[in-house]
């Protein structure tokens, strides 16, 4: 168990996630990210001096990644800030925070700051070279789509695992396409009144050109889903249950937090709140059942942390598939409506670094609103794994 790791209060953003190949299909993700938090920084008159190291978390290459975490340092205007570059599909941003929360327990930083940016849209596809290959010929990868499509351990993709788990575990598709949409009706909570609990953390991006600058304050790419469109779709493996409908959709954006001890948690947060991060927890299960991971990383969690089940407030989960959701209330004892309140990625978009980091910061805020207590955020990524946090919100 942690005993000397905080997330300052406030001191955190997530921006609009935008829909692939939508209006940030060509922003560079290091150059958006790290502009996005010097303006953070500037906006909440944060003291960057306090800042020891970066973790810099993103998944998709961009021109410049060679040089990640010290060209993203210096366009925050921190030229004498290192760190290092932090990937681990979609639980890049758990990852990251466990890292640095390492880090602060043992005494070796004060107060990191963690940045996670991510670009599907356009992303780079690689040429390997293939001496053997006739003619010359190359080898040849997208880094997005042929990820998703297969994983070279089992041979599967991140789809199958999903129906994998569906079949194994006898969900239905009308149990996916109720719960898919409960989750878009989750979603409207923080839109309720003016996106009242979005305004909580929400940064909205700044795009300038040489004409004007365009302001992006809302999720972009949010379907118009309802539960009569929903059981519409057809699911898009053969003797599947997985629609477009209840599968999340990538996206890009960034989100920026910090992980310090106790005392400069204090000098950054902006109210009388303290987050602290008390577990963490993985799990890896059996080959080609990705979804079915978080549920054991939940539980390693809460028994790194001390903390029962029942404690728990609010609960977080990534949902690439809503499968992911089906499983975890079920292995759990969890009420469908325990988990996900305002919103996850199956409706607003994935853009892997930056998911679960957004997903830990809705997690702090809902806690608040109910008067403070446990909250888990737990999250699958690729290779059949998960990895899960606890924070304790005060």
């Amino acid at each position: 168990m942690f005993k000397n790791v905080y997330i300052p209060y406030g001191s955190y953003y997530s921006t609009p996630f935008c829909k692939w190949q939508g209006s940030l299909q060509n922003e560079n993700s290091i150059v958006l990210g790290a502009k996005t938090s010097r303006r953070f920084f500037d906006l909440k008159q944060i003291d960057t001096t306090l800042i020891d190291y970066l973790y810099f978390g993103q998944t998709v290459l961009q021109k410049g990644s060679f040089y990640a975490p010290t060209y993203a340092a210096h366009l925050m205007g921190l030229p004498d800030l290192t760190g290092q570059a932090v990937t681990q599909a979609c639980a890049t941003s758990t990852t990251a925070i466990f890292d640095a929360a390492l880090a602060v327990e043992a005494g070796y930083l004060d107060a990191a700051y963690c940045l996670f940016t991510d670009r599907l849209s356009n992303a780079p596809h690689i040429v390997w070279p293939n001496p053997a290959g006739p003619g010359g010929e190359v080898l040849s990868e997208n880094i997005n789509l042929d990820n998703m499509g297969y994983d070279p351990s089992t041979g599967y993709g991140m789809l199958t695992t999903g129906e994998n788990v569906a079949k194994e575990h006898g969900f239905t598709k009308e149990e996916a396409d109720e719960m898919t949409w409960m989750r878009y009706e989750q979603y409207q909570m923080a839109l309720a009144d003016d996106r009242a609990f979005q305004k909580r953390y929400m940064l909205p991006i700044e795009l300038a050109s040489r004409k004007k600058t365009v302001v992006i304050e809302m999720d972009e790419g949010i379907a118009a889903s309802s539960k009569e469109g929903l059981a519409k779709l057809k699911p898009v493996q053969k003797d599947g249950i997985l629609t477009f409908g209840s599968q999340t959709h990538p996206a890009d954006g960034n989100v920026g937090l910090f992980v310090t001890n106790q005392e400069k948690a204090k000098a950054l947060s902006k109210e009388a709140v303290t987050v602290q991060v008390v577990g963490y927890g993985y799990n890896r299960t059996k080959a080609a059942t990705m979804p079915a991971a978080p549920s054991g990383a939940v539980q390693m969690a809460l028994k790194n942390a001390g903390v029962a089940l029942k404690d728990v407030k609010t609960f977080k989960n990534h949902t690439p598939f809503i499968v992911n959701d089906l499983h975890l209330c079920k292995t759990l004892g969890l009420k469908w409506d325990a988990v996900n309140n305002y919103g996850t990625s199956v409706v607003f978009g994935h853009p892997q670094g930056p998911t679960l980091a957004r997903l830990a910061i809705e997690a702090i805020e809902e806690t608040v609103l109910k008067g403070g207590g446990y909250a888990v955020v737990a999250g699958c990524h690729a290779g059949d794994s998960a990895a899960a946090l606890v924070l304790k919100i005060d």
